[in-house]
C-alpha cells in the first residue's frame, strides 16, 4: 500500500519549493513520485496545433516522495504515515494523533 493518495495535503520539505503546501493530483507508485498542485511548476513552450494555440504553458512536474510530508487532516500537523489493521481493512494512520488518514 502506497503512503500517499490523490487528494492528500502535503508540505514540501526540501528543494526549491521548500515550505509550499499543495494537494496531490496524481500518483506514480512505481517511480515513487507525485504531482502536487502549485509545486514544481515549469514553463513549456508549445507549438500551435489544431486543438490549442501556441504559447508558454505552465506545467507541474512530478516530485519525489522523499521531498514531501503529509499533513494530517485531523490535527493539521506535518506527520509520518503508519498503517493499522481494523478487522480485514488496512488503514493509514497519523503517527502524531493516531487518527485515520482516509
Amino acid at each position: 500500500m502506497f503512503k500517499f493518495k490523490v487528494g492528500d495535503e502535503v508540505l514540501v520539505t526540501s528543494g526549491r519549493d521548500k515550505g509550499k503546501k499543495g494537494k496531490v493530483e496524481k500518483v506514480f507508485p512505481s517511480e515513487y513520485k507525485l504531482v502536487v498542485s502549485k509545486v514544481n511548476i515549469y514553463k513549456r513552450h508549445r507549438k500551435a496545433t489544431r486543438q490549442r494555440g501556441a504559447g508558454i504553458y505552465e506545467i507541474a512536474r512530478p516530485i519525489s516522495v522523499s521531498k514531501v510530508a503529509i499533513i494530517c487532516p485531523k490535527c493539521a500537523k506535518v506527520t509520518r504515515v503508519g498503517f493499522g489493521v481494523d478487522g480485514k481493512a488496512k488503514n493509514r494512520i497519523c503517527k502524531k494523533c493516531k487518527g485515520s488518514l482516509s
